[in-house]
């Protein structure tokens, strides 16, 4: 039989074909033999350094001490409670009953520049640990060169003349390095934590934009309802001042009565600036959640008095709360990924196996690329093994275990805080609901005793003095009311925040 002829039965391969088929041949025999090798290693290898198992959650069946409070006070006709049956919904600002926060928190979703790069941080981490696990697989490589040289045989010590060929090379070869000890699955955990890091704080910005936005559009009603509630208090002192200037023109009241009004219209027109300010601020933070200029964005009108206040408030049990709150899954994923650390560390100071194979053929023809007299291969393993590293590697290890002990504390703090925040709100909020009501029994009375001086003016038994008073009474117990049911609101949605914020809940899509 001829050289170039096929074996009968078995169709004939191009002459062109053959090198590469025989090459990729060499190559997956490599490769399938260091694959079994690497398999049977790994059965008996093991990773090295501390195995991470989440922290046990603390043993309290509650929050605020003695116990967690299952109502709050009445006010304004709202009583809030608190039930564990009550599940943490994912868009639960729809619970305060405003398009206009809807709208706003549907554009901020869509457009807001700290959310996009959460989300790219996210994907990067992600695409990282699958890059990552290709370590776990054998590394092949094709290379093809062809050069002119010329060979000086005097360099080996022969007196013979030089030639002048082409080289024609086509080579494979396969490296694959086993992990013995574990270091590069420690390496592929850390990744797998940086994940969970990267994840975690994805949610920890949604929810933070979420609740900032919330409490920008609370506090910029009511920035606007104590606006208007002290501009009409101005107008009711302009007027207290006119009268006492005519009635110290008269004669009948002292002018320092002059002066105290004056001092207290000075005060109120004050405040009035100060507010602007804080309203135009909230605008400007306003726009800045969207994603947009404040040149360019206007926020919708939303009136203190059309929202709603959440009456059935969720309360999270504490073993639940540290599996979902954002800043605790971030400090987890810390604590995580700095254990994966301690493993790599170790993993360095010990020997390093790497196998590799490698298949050419050459020739100084290309018609002649099959010639056995071309074809060369190696198979063979190689171990590394640190000797002397001047201490690096060695501290750099205490270093790393450095690392995980801190951000494990840093956890366990992570978590008292988080314990501690969600008691403050429930407290907070028994607290707003109480003085809130005891403001609207201030307003009140207020607003009865103008009543009542009213009647006695328009039955001529007082003086309107005396109702300008009492209106700019009932003005400032309003001013007050306002603040008060601002804050009341926004505890309800620090305690959204302080739960995890329902992210668990989100609608997919």
């Amino acid at each position: 039989m001829w050289a170039n002829e096929s074996p009968p039965g078995r169709p004939a391969v191009p002459a062109g074909t053959r090198p590469v088929c025989g090459l990729l041949c060499g190559l997956l025999l490599c490769g399938l033999l260091l694959c079994g090798l690497a398999c049977s290693l790994a059965l008996v290898s093991c990773a090295v350094g501390p195995n991470y198992h989440r922290p046990a959650p603390p043993s309290a069946s509650h929050y605020a001490p003695p116990a967690d409070p299952e109502r709050t006070a009445e006010a304004q006709g709202v009583v809030q409670h608190f039930s564990g049956d009550t599940s943490l919904a994912g868009d639960w600002w729809h619970l305060f009953n405003s398009p206009g926060i809807d709208a706003i928190v549907g554009e901020a979703l869509a457009g807001n520049p700290g959310l996009e790069a959460a989300r790219a941080d996210l994907s990067q981490a992600e695409n990282s640990l699958r890059s990552g696990y290709g370590i776990f697989y054998p590394q092949a490589q094709l290379d093809a060169s062809a050069t002119r040289q010329r060979f000086a045989p005097i360099k080996f010590g022969e007196a013979l003349s030089g030639s002048i060929f082409n080289l024609f090379t086509l080579s494979g070869s396969v490296s694959y390095a086993l992990d013995v000890f574990g270091g590069e699955r420690r390496m592929i955990e850390g990744l797998r934590a940086e994940v969970d890091l990267e994840r975690a704080t994805e949610r920890a910005t949604y929810l933070s934009l979420v609740a900032n936005i919330v409490n920008t559009v609370v506090a910029r009603a009511a920035y606007q309802a104590e606006i208007e509630a002290t501009r009409g208090l101005i107008e009711l002192e302009r007027e207290q001042v006119s009268i006492a200037r005519t009635q110290t023109d008269a004669g009948t009241v002292p002018y320092s009565t002059v002066l105290s009004l004056e001092s207290q219209l000075a005060s109120s027109e004050a405040s009035v600036p100060q507010l602007e300010q804080k309203l135009t601020q909230s605008e400007d933070l306003l726009a800045t959640l969207v994603g947009r200029v404040p040149a360019e964005w206007q926020a919708p009108a939303i009136p203190l008095a059309a929202l709603r206040l959440p009456a059935e408030l969720p309360l999270e049990v504490p073993s639940k709360l540290v599996e979902r709150r954002p800043d605790i899954l971030i400090a987890e994923a810390s604590a995580h990924a700095a254990s994966a650390g301690v493993g790599v560390a170790t993993a360095d100071l010990l020997p390093s196996i790497n196998l590799t194979g490698s298949y050419s053929a050459n020739s100084l023809k290309t018609q002649n690329i099959l010639d056995a007299r071309g074809r060369a291969w190696s198979a063979g393993a190689a171990a590394t093994a640190p000797l002397f590293e001047g201490g690096t590697l060695w501290y750099r290890r205490k270093a790393a275990i450095d690392t995980y002990r801190a951000t494990s504390a840093l956890y366990r703090q992570t978590v008292v805080q988080a314990f501690a925040q969600v008691a403050d709100v429930l407290r907070a909020l028994e607290h707003d609901a109480a003085a809130l009501a005891a403001q609207d029994r201030a307003l009140e009375s207020a607003r009865q005793a103008l009543d009542l001086v009213q009647a006695r003016y328009e039955a001529g038994t007082g003086s309107y003095l005396e109702v300008l008073a009492a209106d700019a009474q009932y003005h400032q117990a309003l001013i007050n009311d306002i603040g008060d049911i601002a804050v009341r609101y926004q505890d309800t949605v620090a305690l959204y925040v302080a739960l995890g914020g329902g992210w668990w809940n989100v609608p997919p899509g």
